[in-house]
Order: structure tokens, then sequence, then C-alpha cells
């Protein structure tokens, strides 16, 4: 027996939150039309008859904050409801770090994205929301990548997502992560200015490059916290919030991050995976949120994750 019916739906006019900024429509397409073949969704977009902001856009178009999106009448079928399950409503539950009347900040696992989309049935902000069916108003305030673990910030009312969007867009939230390199960091090397540009293609895949005349003015200050053999302990404070920055930073200075299947040394990674290294070594440690009516910032740290200090047990004499 099937439960499923097929209906159709009426043109819907979507306007885009923080929680789907960055994302790409087709993506977006498939989680929102659930129940609707990716041929068609892809038909749709090929056609013209999905808009953002009254134009045609290729699947490839990445959603911004408030774009508005046409979506045409489409016949889907009615799946099930999908549920996470109670591990990851655990997982989430048991990683909140802090929480009041307007924020919520929890330590991101490595490896979960922060939203649903192709492929990925839920995000951090989908599991939270079922959690909380009585919340209101729940929207991430800034993205971290699927493999970085740490600080993740979000807003439970429009005027602290307002404010935490000028705070990171001036600079206002302090930043610092930690990330495990490869090689032996110099003590000299405090600060990383590449300029970086965002959207170039290598091997087929979208990459952050080092563009000095056309790139956007990137700061990254470094600090040694511990040395190994082979490898380094880094704090990375971020003065500026570029797609990518502490990864390309990292990997352009010569210094890759371990697990970076984007930016790192693949034949570095493989021989440590006998000492147990999984995933990418890059975790939000910290940040510092200017709070209204508070005189002193809201100052947060995210433990890191049990298989850093694993891995860092096994890595040989520290000099």
């Amino acid at each position: 027996m099937n439960d499923s019916t097929p209906h159709t739906t009426k043109v819907h006019i979507v306007s885009i939150t923080q929680s789907h900024a960055g994302q790409r429509i087709d993506n977006f397409l498939m989680t929102y039309l659930k129940g609707v073949p990716k041929s068609r969704v892809y038909r749709l977009l090929r056609k013209g008859e999905v808009r953002v902001n009254k134009k045609r856009i290729d699947p490839e178009y990445k959603l911004a904050y408030g774009d508005e999106v046409r979506i045409p009448p489409v016949r889907q079928t009615e799946p099930s409801e999908l549920k996470p399950g109670t591990g990851l409503i655990a997982l989430m539950t048991d990683n909140i770090l802090y929480e009041d009347e307007d924020l919520l900040i929890i330590n991101k696992p490595a490896g979960m994205a922060v939203h649903a989309g192709s492929n990925i049935k839920f995000g951090i902000i989908e599991v939270l929301r079922h959690i909380r069916p009585y919340q209101p108003f729940l929207e991430l305030a800034h993205r971290l990548d699927r493999e970085t673990s740490g600080c993740l910030i979000l807003a439970k009312n429009r005027d602290m997502l307002l404010h935490l969007h000028d705070a990171f867009k001036h600079d206002g939230i302090k930043k610092c992560y930690q990330v495990l390199v490869h090689g032996v960091w110099p003590a000299k090397l405090t600060k990383v200015n590449f300029a970086l540009v965002k959207g170039q293609v290598q091997a087929g895949e979208r990459m952050v490059k080092v563009a000095d005349e056309v790139g956007k003015a990137s700061l990254t200050e470094f600090k040694v916290l511990r040395r190994f053999t082979n490898q380094t302990l880094l704090q990375a404070r971020l003065y500026t919030g570029r797609t990518h920055q502490i990864r390309v930073h990292a990997a352009e200075s010569g210094y890759p991050i371990i697990g970076d299947e984007k930016y790192g040394n693949r034949e570095l990674d493989k021989s440590l995976r006998s000492l147990g290294a999984k995933g990418m070594y890059l975790h939000s440690a910290l940040v510092e949120l200017p709070i209204p009516g508070k005189s002193q910032p809201l100052h947060i740290d995210a433990p890191l994750p049990p298989h850093w200090q694993m891995l860092m047990d096994k890595l040989g004499v520290q000099h």
C-alpha cells in the first residue's frame, strides 16, 4: 500500500532566509519539492519556469539572503513525513553550548551540514526545528562548512538575527579557530593576508583562489599552540570572513589542513590514516558576540572533538 498521494502545487513565492543563503538553487528545489524527480527539477530550471528575483537562473546559482524565488505549479508526490532519528536528536541536544531568550549556540559536529540539500535529508537547522516545534523563529546567523566543527550561532528572533548580521558584516564578532596542519609552522609567520576570489573552476570543482589584483582583502592571524614532529596545532583568528579563508590561507602558506579534501595534501593525509585521522581538522573554538544592552561581549568556547586529542597523542614528540 502506498500512502503517498500526488497533488499539484500552486505558484509559490519563497523569500530566502539566512538558513538557505549560499545554497544552490537546484539543491534548494530538490528539498522544497519533495517527491518531484530530479530530471523534472532541472527541466523547470532549464525552461525558466523557476525565477529568482524575476530572472532566469542556472542550476548552479547560489541563493542570497532576501532572494525571491518563484516556484511554478508542479505535480508532486506527498512523501511520508521524514523525522530525524533519536540519535541525531540526542546529538544536537547534547551539543548545546549556550542558550537564552535570543540566542542558541551549539558545538556543531564535524561532517554534519548546517541545512538539508542534495542527498542530505537533515541539516542542523532542520533537526533543531523538529526538536523545537514551539519555537516560532529559529535561523542560522552564519554557516560553517560541513566538515568544520565548533561554535555555530542561531538567532531566536528577527531583531537578534539582524543584529548578528550587522556584527558579522562589520567584523564585530571575534572568531578563533583551532586547526591542525601538515608541517612545522614557523613562529614568525603570524599573519596571512592573501586576497581571495571565489567561484574559480579547477578540475571541474569550484574553488577559492588567491588573486591579488581582483580578490577581496583577507586577513588571518595564526598562533602556534603545539608543535609535533611533522604537524602543528594552530590558533587561527579571522579578521575577515571570506569563504574557505583559513583553509586557503593555510594551504597557500605551505601548511595544508589535515583532512582538507579541497585544498589539502591527500598523500600526507593518507599517511595519517593508520593513526586514526579522520575528517578535516578545523574547529571553531571561540566566539565573542556583542550583545545589545550589555557592556561586555558574550564569550563562548567549544571543546575540541575527542578524536583530535586521540590523533595528537600519536603524532610524535613535540619540539
